[in-house]
């Protein structure tokens, strides 16, 4: 596996530098100093992951980003020292098409690198994202109903941005509960439900162990475990499948919502790379779900949502506007719901 490594300080290059080559498998196929050398290199010498910076001379990570994904798309992971006091950009950056984020190691005087093995995980998880290889995920079969209808949102690569788009436009009467499963680290959950927040009327928060949701919130996934909805309808987080690459799962979430509701509401699969999402997408329209997918002209990656569509698990196809404009339908006023679903 070939990284490219983007950052203009050089005692950060060699921390990462470092612990790349001390993964078996790893290779460094260049090195930028700045976001514009990144985009100039990567069209030349397309690796097979970035390694990107945030706060660089010339263009900065997230334009950087934005350029890669447009003109020659490949995996990025931001790692950068300025997670915590630059959580905005680095939501910016994933809008853009970053997969996740990371903070960059620091040798001390010992030679030893705090934080090498949190950017050793990362790079194996997108190891086998990008490989695609992805174990079957399996929930008990139980059953329990609910009356607060259900909203169940996943995306992964560009997802903050397509969120950000729906949440904003989103009724503030809403008599739904939204829940949505980011493919994002849980050093970060908590500002990506700040930042989400800033966006919509309506209040947002990660979800919490054993909690019911509540129609008129949206709840986030907020740890590395997956999400899911236990018989009783309240939120669990559990390890299995442990070696599952999309932490939290949003194939797990929609399986057991499937398996575990009776009745059928509404599920939406957005941007994102691989193949998480599609077929417990496809379980849940079998049920009588509507499920919407976002369209490839909005997509920053279109891996997921191609592979709902080649599964024929969505009801219909949009772009974030639109999905929110169906699910005000729906959901907006309780005495529209039952009249305009065959509408959606």
């Amino acid at each position: 596996m070939r990284i490219g490594i983007v950052n203009d300080l050089s005692l950060a290059v060699e921390a990462v530098r470092r612990v790349v080559l001390s993964v078996e498998g790893l290779e460094i196929a260049w090195v930028a100093t700045d976001g514009k050398q990144a985009v100039e290199l990567t069209a030349k010498d397309t690796p097979d992951l970035i390694l990107m910076d945030l706060i660089m001379p010339v263009m900065d990570g997230v334009q950087a980003t934005a350029e890669i994904m447009k003109k020659n798309p490949c995996a990025i992971l931001v790692v950068t020292a300025s997670v915590a006091g630059n959580s905005a950009k680095v939501f910016e950056a994933m809008g853009h098409g970053a997969l996740d984020a990371v903070a960059t190691p620091v040798f001390d005087f010992s030679g030893n690198a705090k934080g090498a093995s949190e950017l050793v995980t990362k790079i194996n998880s997108l190891k086998r994202l990008i490989k695609g290889k992805a174990a079957p995920v399996t929930i008990p079969k139980k059953i329990v109903w609910s009356d607060t209808p259900l909203i169940a949102i996943g995306s992964s690569t560009g997802g903050p941005k397509a969120l950000a788009t729906i949440l904003s436009k989103l009724s503030k009467d809403l008599i739904a509960a939204v829940v949505i499963i980011q493919h994002v680290d849980e050093k970060f959950a908590e500002e990506l439900a700040i930042w989400l927040g800033k966006h919509t009327p309506l209040p947002v928060s990660i979800a919490v162990q054993d909690e019911f949701p509540k129609a008129g919130k949206i709840y986030l996934a907020g740890t590395n475990d997956h999400l899911v909805l236990d018989r009783s309808g309240r939120f669990k987080y559990v390890v299995e499948p442990k070696d599952y690459p999309y932490r939290p799962s949003v194939d797990t979430f929609f399986r057991s919502i499937g398996e575990n509701r009776i009745g059928a509401d509404t599920a939406v699969l957005l941007t994102g790379m691989g193949r998480d999402g599609a077929e417990g997408l496809l379980e849940l329209k079998k049920l009588g779900w509507l499920t919407y997918v976002q369209d490839e002209a909005s997509s920053i990656v279109f891996g997921m949502p191609k592979a709902a569509i080649e599964l024929n698990a969505a009801t219909k196809i949009l772009n974030p506007e639109e999905i929110a404009t169906a699910l005000n339908i729906l959901y907006g006023k309780k005495e529209q719901r039952n009249s305009n679903v065959s509408s959606c």
